[in-house]
């Protein structure tokens, strides 16, 4: 075995959006759930404190530094030439507080950017105005567990949700996202998400491009009919694979470009794709610096000639253009990679063979076509296979500037786990992802041959509290086995092994360089064959979290599970 170590059913047809799901799981009122998920949290702050009977509400002894409202709400946004598109979006409104701080997406329905400091307090008020369920999970962020966004919070249509927590966490590049059992992917695919961007004083410190040289870049793919909308399959089991796109848009643009000068620019990429994987690379060879992961700055800048992102996963890069002449251009890249959906293909579920060329920015042939043309491609969404070449953005050098940062050697300091140190260090937590076949709904990805429940928690799903643990990924489901990106709430963690099985090394060994490992994480790629292995501490809060596959399609599927940190 090779190995690596780092230093609910729902609608039978397509749907064209613009009109609403033939079915919506609605869980009611959150209220009506008593002391579910309820239970005292550690420290003694006003968000600690709060019980089942005020999930969701305002509290006086909360003194917001920002105040702000997200109203989840349909609009229309000209993505493509001719008709605009129907999408989802968080718009927001400054209560109380710096309304500098929160920030649009310039020429973007995704958003917004909410910028904040370590040790600020937050109150955000979630306003649903879709007709349908929803609620906000803080990826990433060390919330409270009624604050995190389980899905037995949501909120009808016409209600609101008030989220009131501390930034506790290190700098770096957080979002949000819906997170409804059953229509996550939906709200996500259709604009809701936005950037949660975390500032402090060991960042100051570190002297990194700031201001107009700090981008953040939303990479997505969609799938467009003939009249410019979005097309989103069903999740009826014809979508295994999870869902595909055609078309790349960056910060919800298609053919996106970039106009830098010739200086250092920090670039914060996050895949906000459902289910694709990226293998990012510059298409001139020049290696990619990485300065954050998931969690915050790495302790010195790491250099990859790729990078792998997989859906949920964020990167930071010190992009250097002070090399390139005024005129030049360079194009941001995912090169082809293998092993995405070993065995998938053989079993007509959108496999990745016959990848082929490079998808455009404009998107494949797929582009113009109406949605029942959609319906009749593969399993997979009807877009292209996972692991096929795309360009993702173009990069034009187009002012002469004299740069005067240069790449800091050392980002920032924090504590390395130590495997010793872990209470299982011989009997690691080890979760193995399955699949199985559902009655009602063909096949079903799972942990360990469950698949989600509300309220469901078993016994090996409880988690003492600031116990440093070793927890083990296993995703050998062979004949079936597919990539799954994992994240799991609540915590910060350190990737302490990787292992795959010879027969699927092939695959491994064409994005295994582009891990980036060495920082903090919340998200992983799991490839088919691979084992994973990560130590993690709830220091924070106890109550019940959950982990799940990020391919988004699998966790509404029922690849999500609960545990409880504590008793």
């Amino acid at each position: 075995m090779a190995s690596y170590s780092p230093a609910v059913n729902q609608s039978s047809r397509w749907s064209t959006f613009g009109s609403r799901p033939a079915a919506v799981i609605v869980f009611g009122s959150i209220l009506s759930l008593g002391g579910v998920g309820g239970c005292p949290l550690a420290g003694n702050s006003p968000e600690a404190q709060q019980t089942a009977a005020n999930v969701g509400k305002p509290t006086a002894e909360f003194k917001p530094t920002l105040d702000v409202e997200l109203k989840a709400t349909s609009s229309a946004q000209q993505i493509l030439p001719g008709q605009t598109t129907a999408v989802l979006t968080y718009a927001p409104s400054v209560i109380a507080g710096d309304a500098a701080r929160v920030a649009s997406l310039p020429g973007s329905y995704l958003g917004p950017i909410i910028r904040a400091r370590t040790g600020d307090r937050l109150r955000v008020r979630l306003a649903n105005d879709l007709d349908e369920p929803t609620i906000i999970h803080w990826h990433g962020m060390r919330v409270p567990a009624v604050q995190d966004g389980h899905t037995r919070y949501s909120i009808n249509p016409g209600e609101a949700f008030t989220y009131e927590f501390e930034v506790r966490d290190r700098a770096g590049t957080y979002w949000f996202h819906p997170h409804t059992h059953s229509v996550t992917g939906r709200q996500v695919y259709r604009g809701l998400a936005g950037l949660l961007l975390v500032s402090d004083d060991e960042e100051d410190a570190a002297g990194l491009p700031a201001g107009d040289f700090d981008l953040p870049l939303v990479i997505q793919d969609r799938l467009f009919d003939g009249n410019n909308q979005l097309v989103y399959p069903p999740h009826d089991g014809t979508m295994l694979d999870g869902f595909l796109g055609d078309q790349m848009l960056v910060n919800g643009q298609a053919n996106h470009e970039l106009a830098v000068s010739t200086r250092a620019y920090r670039l914060r990429l996050l895949n906000g794709s459902n289910s694709r994987t990226y293998k990012l690379a510059w298409s001139d060879g020049t290696p990619l610096v990485v300065i954050a992961t998931d969690g915050g700055l790495l302790e010195t800048p790491v250099q990859r000639e790729h990078v792998t992102l997989a859906p949920g996963e964020r990167v930071e890069l010190w992009a250097d253009f002070s090399k390139y002449p005024v005129g030049s251009e360079v194009t941001l890249e995912s090169q082809e990679f293998t092993g995405a959906d070993f065995g998938m293909g053989m079993m007509g579920m959108g496999g990745g063979m016959g990848m082929g060329g490079m998808m455009g920015m404009g998107g494949s042939n797929m582009r113009g076509a109406s949605s029942e043309t959609a319906q009749m491609m593969d399993g997979s969404g009807g877009g292209v296979p996972n692991g096929a070449a795309m360009r993702i953005a173009r990069i034009r050098v187009e002012r002469q500037e004299q740069e005067t940062r240069s790449l800091p050697a050392k980002l920032s300091t924090f504590t390395r786990y130590r495997t010793d140190d872990a209470v299982n260090a011989a009997n690691p937590r080890t979760f193995s992802i399955s699949v199985g076949m559902q009655m009602m709904s063909g096949m079903q990805w799972g942990f360990d041959g469950r698949t989600f429940q509300l309220n469901g928690l078993s016994e090996d799903e409880r988690v003492p509290f600031d116990a440093l643990e070793v927890w083990e990924f296993v995703n050998e489901t062979s004949p079936m086995a597919m990539n799954h990106p994992l994240h799991i709430h609540g915590a910060q963690f350190q990737i302490l092994e990787r292992r795959v099985m010879p027969e699927f090394a092939d695959g491994w060994e064409s994005v295994r360089q582009g891990y980036v490992d060495e920082g903090w994480k919340d998200t992983f790629l799991a490839m088919p064959g691979e084992r994973v292995k990560l130590l993690i501490r709830f220091s924070d809060f106890q109550g019940e979290y959950v982990y799940h596959c990020h391919n988004l399609e699998h966790a509404d599927g029922g690849m999500m599970r609960n545990f409880r940190v504590g008793p």
